[in-house]
């Protein structure tokens, strides 16, 4: 079995990926085991400036030295569950330390196995506003439908005061769940829950549309590569498209 990195750009999401990856092994091998892994994570807060300004290169920088860590950890493959550090991964920029599955590409290819043909997009501004999602479940001639400017902002408002800070209100899911309902209004078939906490808020049983859990998609795509059943990644950074 290959030893999984990952590699961690927020709290909650990150440990939500290493329980479903390692439950995932609890299922499957037996109690108590699963494939290696090994978690690094350089503190949310040294990212943000950058962030902020939107120098996404610098962010790659940061990124970059924790997959460095990772391989020299042992790790054979790394996986990021933080939709919106893609976006600085996906820079130009020196070939990562070691391949990695791109989590936009692994959602896209689920709601292509459901037969979606227009997914909503929860998730930071960020990421909601940028290319990731258009551009993958565009690949599998899905549309990406995004909420309304003032539904975006309640959204990430509520991911960066309070999910990403382990707090999880029914206030804050009823709000997401009305968001969720003009989207199906709207003609999307799906709901793709896009950052990583927001499957911890938003339940399937809670959400008006079937979701696309992110975070978990990209867990059980990383055991599947740990144990051979899917091919060993060959994206090293930049476009997902080429290695």
């Amino acid at each position: 079995m290959k030893h999984l990195g990952i590699l961690a750009h927020s709290t909650e999401g990150a440990a939500l990926s290493f329980l479903s990856f390692c439950q995932e092994g609890f299922q499957r091998l037996g109690e108590h085991d699963h494939p290696d892994v090994t978690l690094d994570y350089i503190p949310f807060g040294r990212s943000m400036p950058a962030w902020d300004t939107g120098d996404h290169d610098a962010v790659r920088k940061t990124l970059a030295v924790s997959v460095d860590r990772l391989a020299r950890a042992g790790a054979d493959f790394f996986i990021c569950p933080d939709n919106t550090a893609h976006l600085a991964l996906g820079r130009p920029g020196p070939a990562l330390a070691l391949p990695g599955l791109h989590i936009a590409e692994v959602v896209a290819e689920q709601a292509a196995r459901d037969g979606r043909t227009r997914v909503g997009v929860l998730g930071t501004s960020y990421t909601m506003d940028g290319p990731l999602y258009p551009r993958a479940l565009g690949s599998h001639g899905i549309a990406a439908e995004i909420p309304d400017p003032e539904d975006r902002r309640l959204i990430n408002e509520i991911i960066f005061s309070e999910l990403v800070n382990g707090i999880f209100t029914a206030e804050s899911r009823a709000a997401y769940v009305e968001i969720i309902k003009r989207l199906a209004a709207r003609g999307c078939d799906a709901v793709a829950l896009v950052c990583t906490e927001i499957p911890l808020l938003i339940k399937p049983a809670d959400s008006p549309l079937p979701t696309l859990d992110s975070t978990r998609l990209l867990s059980t795509a990383a055991y599947d590569v740990a144990t051979g059943l899917r091919p060993f990644p060959t994206w090293y950074g930049g476009s997902p498209t080429t290695p």
